[in-house]
């Protein structure tokens, strides 16, 4: 039995997911080293987002975007893999799944470089307009 070609861009926005992480991480740790921080002198209990205030904000965007693409992806994955479950991998939900994995990605490089809001803020948009489409394919197969 073959797979579902909508597990795809369920695996492919996985692996940007990874891909974010390490960025976050080499970041991150060149800012606690720009910061002086050493993982000894780190309190207890202490949170990635301390950086915040202390940190630069550049080094700060690619943990944003992490924490973003640990948000809205997770119905994504929940969707399509509905989808591939019921057999309804028709064109256009590979298509739209792609186009969500696509706008994400564009949109992780955004966040994590520029960060201009206005650009960031119609690649969401875009994005979600392809987890609605999604979504309602799902509902309308589940109804008939």
């Amino acid at each position: 039995m073959g797979h579902s070609p909508l597990l795809g861009p369920v695996v492919a926005l996985v692996a940007w997911s990874l891909v974010m992480l390490v960025w976050m991480a080499v970041a991150r740790a060149g800012a606690f080293r720009r910061l002086g921080v050493k993982l000894s002198t780190i309190p207890r209990g202490s949170r990635g987002h301390a950086l915040d205030q202390a940190g630069e904000d550049r080094a700060q965007w690619k943990a944003h975007n992490y924490n973003h693409l640990m948000e809205q992806p997770t119905i994504f994955y929940a969707i399509v893999l509905a989808l591939a479950i019921m057999g309804f991998d028709a064109w256009i939900n590979v298509a739209l799944a792609w186009g969500y994995v696509g706008l994400r990605i564009a949109h992780s490089i955004v966040q994590a470089t520029v960060n201009i809001v206005a650009i960031r803020l119609s690649l969401f948009i875009l994005s979600t307009l392809c987890l609605l489409g999604l979504t309602l394919h799902a509902a309308l197969a589940l109804l008939h």
